[in-house]
C-alpha cells in the first residue's frame, strides 16, 4: 500500500516558488486551458492538473499554478513548471496534499491566464465494525464507532441503512457528533431481525463535500424460544452456497426434556414476503432436526410444529462480484477500466469502485449502474503515482448482502504526456 505522503518527481520539472497570494483570480482568457484528474477526490489523493499554451513561442514557457483552499478567500502561488515543445504542462499534487475544497487556475506569459475549476474534496469517513460483533439480538444496543478525517470536531454523523432495491436507498437510523478528535461513538437498538448494510454520512460544508464510509453488514437475530430452537452455522452465505439450520424441540423447558420423533416443517420468507413451507421432516430420539437451505436471496427461516415454533431466524446471502481490469499498469492521468458481473442478477443496482486508504479503510471513488445481464463497466484515472489497491464492491439491501471482489493492485507510472490526456478546458 502506498504511503500518503509519496514523493513524486516530476517529469516536466517543477520549479520551486514562494508563496504568493492574490485576493482573487484574474477574468480568464483563451490563450490557456486546465483539467484537473480525479474530481471529486478524497481527502489526500493525489491531483493531476494539466493543460496547453496556445499560440506561437508556446515552448519553455513558465506557467504558475495557485490555488485557494476552502474557506479561504485568496489565492496562492504554490507551484510552477515549463511548457514542453507544443505548449502543454502538468502539476502533480501529491499524496497528502489535497484535504479540502479548492479552486485551481494558471497564469502563463503575456498576461494569458486560465478559466478557474473546482476540486470537490471529500472526507475520509471510516466506520468501524460494531464494537458488540457483527451480529446482535434484538432491542440489544449496538455501538457504531469511526473517525472522519481531515478533523472535523464536532459535527454531526449520521448512521444510515440501506433499504433499497437499487442500492442506494439510505435512511438515517440514529446520529451523534464528532468529538474534538474527530471520532464518534453512536449507539441504536433495533427492533427487527434481518441484515442491516449500515453506513456513517457526513454531510458537507466548506472545507469538503458530503462523504459516507463504506458499509458493515449487521446481522440482528430474534432471541431464541427456550423450547423450541433454531441455529444456523454460517448466518451470511455467498449466493451459490449452502448453510445447515439446526436446533431442538423441547416437551418443556422446566426441566428441558427433548420432544422425539414429532412432525416439524421448515417455512422461508424472502425479500419481506409471506411464509411459505420449503421443507418437511421429524424431529430426531433427542428432539434435534437439521435442514440445509440454499437461498438465492435473503431469507428469514421458522421451524414450526403443531402448537408451537422456534423464532425468526435470518440467513444472510451475498452477492459474488467478478471484476477485470484493462490495465493495472496505467500511467497518471489515463483512465483504467473495471469490467465483471455480479450473481444473482443485479440490473440497474449501484455498483462502486474503491480504493484502500493509508488508514486501511475501503473509500469509494467513482460509481456506476450495472446493466443488461448483471454486467458494469467502471473508468477512473490516478492522479499521481503509488501502488494503489482497488476492489469493486455492491452495497447490501433487502434482497442480498453486499459483497467486493478480490483486491487487486494497480501501480500507477509517472503522468501519461499530457498531449493524450482528455482535453482541458479553454
Amino acid at each position: 500500500m502506498r504511503s500518503r505522503f509519496a514523493v513524486l518527481f516530476l517529469a516536466v520539472g517543477a520549479l520551486a516558488v514562494s508563496a504568493v497570494a492574490a485576493t482573487a483570480a484574474p477574468h480568464h482568457n483563451k490563450g490557456l486551458t486546465i483539467a484537473a484528474t480525479p474530481d471529486p477526490i478524497v481527502a489526500g489523493d493525489g491531483v493531476l492538473i494539466y493543460g496547453q499554451l496556445d499560440g506561437t513561442n508556446v515552448a519553455g514557457q513558465t506557467i504558475d499554478l495557485y490555488h485557494k483552499v476552502a474557506p479561504a478567500t485568496h489565492y496562492t502561488l504554490i507551484q510552477a513548471t515549463t511548457t514542453n515543445s507544443d505548449g502543454f504542462y502538468e502539476f502533480t499534487r501529491v499524496e497528502g496534499k489535497v484535504l479540502t475544497n479548492r479552486d485551481w487556475y494558471v497564469t502563463g506569459p503575456n498576461k494569458t491566464h486560465s478559466k478557474t475549476i473546482k476540486e470537490k474534496v471529500q472526507a475520509d469517513v471510516d466506520l468501524t465494525s460494531p464494537v458488540s460483533s457483527s451480529s446482535a439480538l434484538t432491542n440489544t444496543p449496538v455501538v457504531f464507532t469511526g473517525s472522519v478525517y481531515p478533523a472535523h470536531a464536532h459535527q454531526f454523523v449520521r448512521i444510515q441503512d440501506q433499504n433499497g432495491l437499487t442500492g442506494n436507498g439510505w435512511h438515517t437510523l440514529a446520529s451523534g457528533r464528532t468529538t474534538s478528535l474527530s471520532t464518534f461513538a453512536i449507539t441504536k437498538r433495533f427492533a427487527y431481525p434481518g441484515d442491516y448494510t449500515i453506513r456513517a454520512e457526513f454531510g458537507s460544508d466548506a472545507r469538503n463535500v458530503g462523504s459516507a464510509s463504506d458499509s458493515v453488514t449487521l446481522i440482528v437475530q430474534q432471541k431464541e424460544n427456550p423450547e423450541f430452537t433454531i441455529n444456523t452455522d454460517a448466518p451470511v452465505i455467498a449466493e451459490g452456497s449452502s448453510a445447515d439450520l439446526t436446533g431442538t424441540l423441547y416437551t418443556s423447558s422446566t426441566p428441558l426434556t427433548p420432544e422425539p420423533s414429532t412432525a416439524i416443517a421448515l417455512y422461508g420468507s424472502t425479500a419481506g414476503g409471506k411464509f411459505v413451507k420449503v421443507a418437511h421432516g421429524t424431529t430426531g430420539l433427542d428432539g434435534s432436526y437439521s435442514f440445509t437451505v440454499a437461498p438465492k436471496h435473503n431469507t428469514v427461516y421458522q421451524v414450526r410444529a403443531a402448537k408451537v415454533h422456534t423464532a425468526r431466524l435470518y440467513e444472510g446471502v451475498a452477492d459474488v462480484v467478478i471484476a477485470n481490469y484493462s490495465s493495472t499498469t496505467p500511467a497518471a492521468g489515463t483512465a483504467i477500466t473495471v469490467t465483471g458481473s455480479v450473481s444473482p442478477d443485479k440490473n440497474g443496482h449501484w455498483i462502486y469502485l474503491q480504493e484502500l486508504r493509508p488508514d486501511g479503510a475501503w473509500a469509494t471513488i467513482v460509481g456506476g449502474k450495472v446493466g443488461t445481464g448483471s454486467a458494469y463497466s467502471l473508468s477512473y484515472a490516478f492522479g499521481s503515482t503509488g501502488i494503489y489497491k482497488v476492489r469493486v464492491r455492491i452495497f447490501g439491501g433487502p434482497e442480498n448482502v453486499g459483497a467486493a471482489s478480490a483486491p487487486q493492485s494497480v501501480t500507477v507510472s509517472a503522468a501519461a504526456a499530457a498531449a493524450t490526456l482528455p482535453p482541458a478546458t479553454p
